[in-house]
């Protein structure tokens, strides 16, 4: 197979989140984190208590966000921190913090537009469950999609309801498939949240994940590898019981990422590959690789066995 002619258009081996980013937009494009005091359904008791037992929200909120500083100043905040590297650019307001749609629509409304009134701010990304979003919330996306980018971030983690009850998500992957194809007939973005390595997920059940969201309407794909950070239930799981966790080393991960990379819809773009939590919340494993550094190490990988992701992708 010629380089030119992977499906996406490009030499790169995989489908690429920053190559499809700068195709979106005419200037540089960054996210701004923005965290507006959401919770989430298994922590508040409505679905259950105490949240995902993986779950640190301090492990990926950055130092500029807090709950006492309205959604204006977090932006400022932010667009100050990236403007030092960049000086021309514009910013999407990510809502990444717990479930991002888990209000009335009349405060999603108001800290949404608070957000896009900004100068700087061309769209929004919102992390959110696959069972919070209502056919309201679904509308409204609709409609600001008119003006503006809107991406809605679903954490799905798995496809195995036995795996996402054992790590008390508590919605079902069917929930999933229907968050998924909402998004798509409103015409919304989307992207799929996945965290590879869940305790009792076997290789083979990952790799059989791979084909099972290929079939799924889906835009963007992150993948995590499982870490186990401080203060989180899987943290005692994890010191209880370490022999139910296979954290991978990072060559092992790497062959994994290739794996499930040649199975995977060549048309999903693929936006990253692993998590990076601050050392002093990470209990293991280590790796002390940056996201850069890994990603140049995937694309060694896939180089070096002249393969691409869809190589062996088997459309219905």
């Amino acid at each position: 197979m010629e380089r030119q002619a992977f499906f996406w258009g490009h030499s790169k081996r995989y489908n690429d989140f920053p190559t499809y980013f700068r195709s979106k937009f005419q200037e540089r494009v960054q996210k701004v984190s923005v965290d507006a005091g959401f919770t989430c359904p298994n922590r508040d008791g409505t679905k259950g208590k105490g949240g995902c037992s993986y779950c640190n929200n301090k492990t990926f909120k950055p130092s500029y966000c807090n709950l006492e500083t309205s959604v204006t100043n977090q932006i400022n905040q932010g667009v100050e921190f990236f403007a030092r590297k960049y000086k021309s650019m514009r910013f999407l307001a990510y809502f990444q913090a717990y479930s991002s749609t888990y209000a009335s629509l009349e405060n999603l409304k108001e800290l949404y537009e608070e957000a896009l009134a900004h100068p700087k701010i061309v769209g929004l990304v919102i992390a959110t469950r696959p069972d919070c979003l209502d056919h309201a919330v679904l509308d409204y996306f609709e409609e600001l999609s008119k003006k503006f980018y809107v991406m809605v971030e679903l954490g799905i983690e798995s496809h195995l309801d036995s795996t996402l009850e054992r790590i008390n998500r508590g919605h079902t992957f069917q929930d999933s498939i229907i968050a998924l194809e909402e998004t798509r007939k409103h015409g919304i973005n989307n992207c799929a949240h996945l965290i590879l390595g869940l305790p009792g997920e076997s290789k083979e059940d990952i790799l059989e994940q791979s084909r099972t969201i290929s079939k799924l309407p889906i835009d963007n794909l992150k993948l995590h590898q499982l870490q186990i950070h401080k203060g989180t239930v899987l943290e005692k799981q994890y010191y209880q019981s370490p022999n139910e966790f296979n954290l991978f080393k990072v060559e092992e991960y790497i062959d994994l990422v290739v794996d499930y990379l040649e199975l995977l819809n060549p048309a999903i773009v693929v936006e990253r590959f692993i998590s990076q939590a601050p050392p002093e919340l990470l209990v293991a494993p280590r790796w002390g690789l940056k996201n850069f550094e890994f990603v140049a190490k995937v694309e060694k990988r896939l180089n070096e066995r002249k393969t691409w992701q869809g190589r062996w992708f088997e459309k219905d």
